[in-house]
């Protein structure tokens, strides 16, 4: 495992046309990888699933100075299939998924992306990507159709239409289907999101996994339809991932694809319309080949002004010592602060983050203000005491940590092991409200782990209570499109190895169990 600083190539890096930088908060969409369909639905909270752990937010903020959190949710949790996909919530999972965007956005000072990762399917995520109905298929009578989901994007808009530092993601990754339905689909949200009276920015994705190398490729390629959507606001920005192994799926070790070639047809079409983008996924590993790529991603993203943010491939609270992408057997860690490899050695929090990518955060980032295309005023780290963002840390994020977020009261200790035989863990947590004038309650989770790669950790956190002018796209599209079931490249294969099915995120595996 490499430990070396990389010193080089990281001059003029801050560039002034990245907005936003942040790591995205892989949890929320765990739990449910299973030959039973139905498994882990809606699961449970802190167990099957978790979007993120304050502490982590709290190192990424405070120390790392980030100020954008992607946070993943499954639909299936938000919206039961029992009653379908729609404006009908399960308000306790909701309840969750609010606390964690109200802690990085209200209590931090961050941006939020609602990031639904559900790759344009509903109602079976048991072997995502490939499993449940695509949305909007009309040969499909399964199939929740555009218009429920224009009616779900209404409904989650309106609930955060007053938090001007929330992002809405239409859908992760899209694919194998008409790129035509993908933008009807989006046009749908498109138009709900602001018939809600919602004036967030809205990140919208591509067909074929949304990949920046291949948006001019193919028979049906997202360069020549996806520039027809329209927004009254002029408010939304294309989203793209872009992994950098040899077929873009992020699950080798090796970089080989250089992005600031493979971008070449993106960018000039970005510029031909006027319209920007975020980078929502990238990621590589811990070798040479790989730093020198992603630091030169990295500055390409801010040396091109139709880039206005990126969020790297992944953090989250659940990973333990998997990798979130780019390796195949080995396990090296994940983006979550203080993570270790399999082995005990530091993670690829310490090995990738901190050495490469942490040096191209740019110093000055917006803080305040609704997220925009057209982006905001921008100022270095505020601080704690100095307006938002507040800092709640009263120490540095715990080594080797493996907690639950306190955002759950009243959890009781429970012990049980997984099936696919990871180990056992024990966890207890307690929450107690302070009487002291202004604060707020303060809560305490321990977790022990029968294995001796994830030590006793204790950790406390507290909880403390524009429109855009550019002209984008052109005129929607009406056809009712076809399905179809071609894509220009295979990001996932069911021979991907059981033994290790954590590296990348398209393999839904049940998480390390933590209660």
């Amino acid at each position: 495992m490499k430990y070396s600083v990389l010193l080089t190539s990281l001059a003029g890096s801050a560039s002034a046309t990245i907005y936003y930088a942040g790591v995205a908060e892989a949890g929320g969409e765990f739990g449910v990888s299973s030959d039973t369909v139905g498994t882990g639905l809606p699961g449970t909270f802190g167990v099957d699933y978790q979007f993120i752990d304050e502490a982590a937010i709290d190192v990424h903020v405070d120390q790392n100075h980030l100020n954008l959190f992607r946070i993943a949710f499954l639909l299936e949790r938000m919206c039961p299939v029992a009653t379908g996909l729609g404006s009908t919530f399960n308000e306790t999972h909701f309840d969750y998924y609010k606390d964690a965007v109200d802690y990085i956005t209200i209590t931090k000072g961050a941006y939020a992306i609602l990031d639904p990762h559900n790759y344009m399917r509903y109602n079976d995520p048991s072997s995502q990507p490939t499993s449940g109905s695509v949305i909007g298929n009309t040969s499909d009578s399964s199939a929740a159709t555009t218009a429920q989901f224009g009616e779900f994007w209404g409904e989650l808009a309106g609930r955060f239409a007053d938090n001007e530092k929330v992002i809405f993601e239409i859908m992760n990754e899209p694919h194998d289907m008409a790129t035509d339905l993908v933008l009807q689909n989006n046009q749908a949200a498109i138009d709900a999101i602001r018939a809600a009276g919602a004036t967030n920015l809205i990140l919208m994705p591509g067909n074929n996994w949304t990949g920046g190398h291949s948006w001019a490729e193919g028979s049906d390629p997202n360069s020549a339809k996806l520039q027809n959507f329209t927004d009254p606001l002029n408010n939304t920005a294309i989203d793209v991932h872009e992994y950098l192994d040899s077929d873009y799926s992020g699950t080798h070790s090796e970089c080989v694809n250089d992005p600031t070639t493979k971008l070449d047809d993106l960018t000039s079409w970005l510029e031909e319309y006027n319209l920007k983008a975020f980078i929502t996924e990238f990621g590589g590993l811990n070798n040479s080949g790989c730093d020198d790529m992603l630091t030169g991603f990295v500055n390409y993203m801010a040396d091109n002004d139709v880039y206005i943010g990126w969020t790297a491939w992944s953090a989250g609270p659940l990973w333990g010592s998997r990798s979130p992408c780019c390796t195949t057997t080995q396990s090296f860690g994940s983006f979550e602060p203080n993570s270790t490899a399999n082995d005990g050695s530091p993670g690829l929090y310490d090995t990738l983050w901190l050495p490469v990518i942490q040096p191209l955060v740019p110093e000055q980032l917006q803080w305040s203000g609704a997220a925009s295309v057209d982006g905001g005023d921008l100022t270095d780290y505020p601080g704690s005491g100095n307006g938002s963002p507040t800092s709640t840390s009263t120490s540095t994020y715990p080594t080797s940590t493996s907690t639950i977020s306190s955002s759950p009261s009243g959890y009781p200790t429970t012990t049980s092991s997984s099936a696919q035989g990871w180990n056992s863990t024990t966890t207890s947590s307690t929450q107690s409200t302070t009487s002291s004038a202004g604060s707020s309650p303060t809560s305490t989770s321990t977790t022990t782990d029968s294995s001796s790669s994830y030590p006793t950790t204790t950790s406390t956190t507290a909880s403390s209570a524009t429109t855009s002018s550019t002209t984008q796209g052109g005129d929607s599209t009406t056809s009712s499109p076809t399905q179809t079931t071609t894509s220009t490249r295979s990001k996932c294969t069911s021979s991907y190895p059981t033994h290790n099915p954590w590296h990348k995120h398209h393999y839904r595996p049940r998480p390390h169990r933590l209660d």
